[in-house]
């Protein structure tokens, strides 16, 4: 393998791995009630990340960077939805 090919594959791995850490907790979140232990901030900060990470990747024409973060912050959105939804639920 020569040494584009492997930092290509490094990097594709990476972004993979990294975009698809929060399938779990949307998994987990999907339920309503089961967010109380995360952090509204936490999630917030991290789709704001995401977000500026997919606008960086825009800029450099960089197809792995803008894909990996926008699966991202769509996983993180959907948790997000969820403990706003159960904030909002357990006030009532």
């Amino acid at each position: 393998m020569n040494g584009s090919l492997t930092i290509g594959a490094l990097g594709l791995a990476a972004a993979a791995l990294t975009s698809l850490s929060y399938l779990p907790q949307a998994r987990k979140a999907l339920p309503r009630g089961a967010t109380k232990d995360l952090s509204l901030k936490t999630l917030g900060a991290l789709l704001v990340g995401l977000c500026l990470w997919a606008v960086y990747g825009i800029l450099r024409s960089d197809v792995v960077i803008v894909i990996a973060n926008s699966v991202g912050a769509v996983l993180v959105a959907i948790v997000l939805v969820c403990k706003l939804r159960d904030l909002l639920y357990c006030r009532r």
